[in-house]
C-alpha cells in the first residue's frame, strides 16, 4: 500500500513538472521593440479625406426633347468650343415651324383685310359729313359712320398684335430647331457621356444631361471635409500632402485654396469643406479619386524626435517577469500620494495626513517604508490589540480629528485604543500619529518625538506623513 501511494505521488509530481515545463515552453516571449532618438523635423498635421475634382466642370444638356440622332463625342474626347457633339431628330420641330409660318401668313392676311375695311369706312364717313353739312343726312347716320371707323382702327391694332405674336412663335420654333444641334460650350475633355444614339430625351422642368466636360485636367482640386475641431487651424496657402489608392507609394503636393463657411452635418458630426489646389501635369490624378489628405499646420526643424508610442509605454509587473528583469525600487509607488503595499497587520488604512482605515484584531508587524522624494521613513512598533479593540468606536473622543490630528494638548486616547508617548501608531487606527483608537487617524503635535514614523499598514496608500 505504501509503495502504491509512493508511485502515485511520484507520478503526480512528474505530471506537474511536465505540465509546468510545457506551459513555460509554450509561453510566448514578449517582443521588445526599440527606436533611436533622432533629430529632424516635427510636423503638426490635420488628417482628412477628400475627393478629386476638375477645377471647371460643365454639364451639357438640351433645352428641347427628342430622339438622339447622332453623337459626335465619346468618353475622353477632346472638344473645342462650338464643336458639334450631338444632334437630335428635328422632324417634330420642323413641323412646328411650318405651322407657325402658316399662322403668320393668316395674321398678315387678316391685317390686310382690316385695312381695306378701314378705307371703306373712312370713305363712308367723309360722304356722311358732306351730306350732314347740307342737312341732307340725319345726325344718327353720321355718328354710325364715325363708330365704324373707330371700330375698324381697333381691329387693325388687334390684328397687328396677333401678327407679332405669330412671328414670335415662329422665331421660337426656329430657335428650338437650332437647339437640336448640341455644341461644346468650352474647350475641354469629355469625362462623362449619359446618352446613347436612338435614346429619347424629354426636356421638362430639368434639362436632360448629355455630357460632362472638364476644362483642364492639368489643374485639379481636392474637396476635403475638415472636422469642426480642426477647422480653426486652416489657412489659405497651407502646404498639403496626400496619397491616392492608385499610387500608394507616391505623395502628391497641393495647397489650401479656400475654407468654405457652409457646414455639413452628418449624424451630428459637423464638417467644413476645404478646397485644395493640386497640379496634375502628368494626368495621373483622375476625377473622383479618394485622397487621404494631410494638411500641415505647424513645423519645427532640427529638433530631437521620440516616437509617440514610447511616451505611452507603461510596464507592468508581468512585463518585468517575462523579461526576467528586476523592477526598479520605486516601481509601483506613485511618490506623493501614490499607492503602495507595506508589510503589516490587517489594520490597514488610508496613508497620508490622518488616514482612515479599518481596525485590526492582530498585532501589526514592524516595517520600514519609504519612497524617493519623500522624507525618510521611520520604524514604528505597533502595540498589541485585543479582540475588543478590533471594532470601530462610533463615539469619537474630543481628541479624534480627521486629516489633521488631535489639536488638543494632553488629551487622552479613547477607550479601546492605546498610544505611547513616542508617537507609536495605534494598530487599531490607520496610518496616522497618535490617532484615536479604532477611529479616524490623526496626530498630537505635543506627543511627537524624533522617533515618530509612519505606520505600517497593509494595503495603505503611500504618502507623505507629517
Amino acid at each position: 500500500m505504501k509503495k502504491l501511494l509512493l508511485i502515485v505521488f511520484i507520478l503526480a509530481v512528474a505530471g506537474s513538472a511536465g505540465g509546468w515545463y510545457y506551459m513555460r515552453k509554450s509561453t510566448k516571449e514578449p517582443e521588445v521593440r526599440t527606436a533611436p532618438v533622432t533629430r529632424g523635423d516635427v510636423v503638426q498635421a490635420v488628417q482628412a479625406t477628400g475627393t478629386l475634382e476638375a477645377v471647371t466642370t460643365v454639364q451639357v444638356g438640351t433645352q428641347v426633347g427628342g430622339i438622339i440622332q447622332e453623337l459626335y463625342a465619346d468618353f475622353n474626347s477632346i472638344v473645342k468650343k462650338g464643336q458639334v457633339i450631338a444632334r437630335l431628330d428635328p422632324t417634330i420641330l420642323d413641323t412646328q415651324i411650318e405651322q407657325q409660318r402658316a399662322n403668320v401668313t393668316r395674321s398678315q392676311a387678316d391685317l390686310d383685310r382690316l385695312k381695306v375695311t378701314l378705307a371703306d369706312a373712312q370713305q363712308k364717313l367723309d360722304r356722311a359729313k358732306a351730306l350732314s353739312a347740307k342737312q341732307l343726312l340725319p345726325q344718327t347716320e353720321l355718328e354710325t359712320a364715325q363708330v365704324n371707323v373707330q371700330s375698324t382702327l381697333a381691329q387693325i391694332k388687334s390684328s397687328e398684335a396677333a401678327l407679332v405674336q405669330a412671328q414670335s412663335q415662329l422665331h421660337t420654333a426656329e430657335v428650338n430647331r437650332e437647339h437640336t444641334v448640341i455644341t461644346a460650350p468650352i474647350d475641354g475633355i469629355v469625362i462623362q457621356r449619359a446618352v446613347e444614339p436612338g435614346q429619347t430625351v424629354n426636356a421638362g422642368m430639368n434639362a436632360p444631361l448629355l455630357f460632362v466636360l472638364a476644362a483642364d485636367l492639368t489643374k485639379m482640386q481636392v474637396n476635403a471635409n475638415i472636422d469642426e475641431a480642426d477647422v480653426g487651424s486652416m489657412r489659405p496657402g497651407q502646404r498639403v500632402t496626400f496619397r491616392v489608392d492608385a499610387f500608394p507609394n507616391e505623395t502628391f503636393i497641393g495647397a489650401v485654396q479656400q475654407v468654405r463657411l457652409q457646414p455639413t452635418t452628418v449624424q451630428n458630426v459637423v464638417t467644413y469643406q476645404t478646397v485644395i489646389d493640386v497640379p496634375n501635369p502628368q494626368y495621373k490624378l483622375k476625377p473622383g479619386m479618394t485622397a487621404n489628405v494631410s494638411i500641415e499646420v505647424a513645423r519645427k526643424s532640427n529638433v530631437l524626435r521620440v516616437p509617440a508610442a514610447a511616451t505611452r509605454f507603461r510596464p507592468t509587473a508581468e512585463t518585468f517577469a517575462a523579461l526576467k528583469q528586476e523592477p526598479p525600487p520605486d516601481f509601483g509607488r506613485g511618490g506623493f500620494g501614490g499607492r503602495g503595499r507595506n508589510a503589516g497587520g490587517p489594520g490597514g488604512g488610508q496613508g497620508g495626513f490622518g488616514g482612515n482605515g479599518p481596525t485590526g484584531g492582530a498585532p501589526a508587524a514592524a516595517a520600514t517604508t519609504g519612497t524617493p522624494g519623500n522624507p525618510p521613513s521611520q520604524t514604528a512598533n505597533a502595540a498589541p490589540a485585543t479582540q475588543g479593540q478590533s471594532q470601530r468606536q462610533r463615539n469619537a473622543s474630543p481628541s479624534e480629528a480627521r486629516g489633521g490630528g488631535d489639536r488638543m494638548a494632553g488629551a487622552a486616547p479613547p477607550a479601546g485604543g492605546s498610544a505611547n508617548a513616542a508617537g507609536t501608531p495605534n494598530a487599531n487606527g490607520g496610518g496616522g500619529f497618535n490617532g484615536g483608537g479604532g477611529g479616524r487617524g490623526g496626530f498630537d503635535p505635543n506627543n511627537m518625538t524624533p522617533n515618530s514614523g509612519r505606520s505600517a499598514a497593509s494595503d495603505s496608500k503611500s504618502g507623505w506623513h507629517r
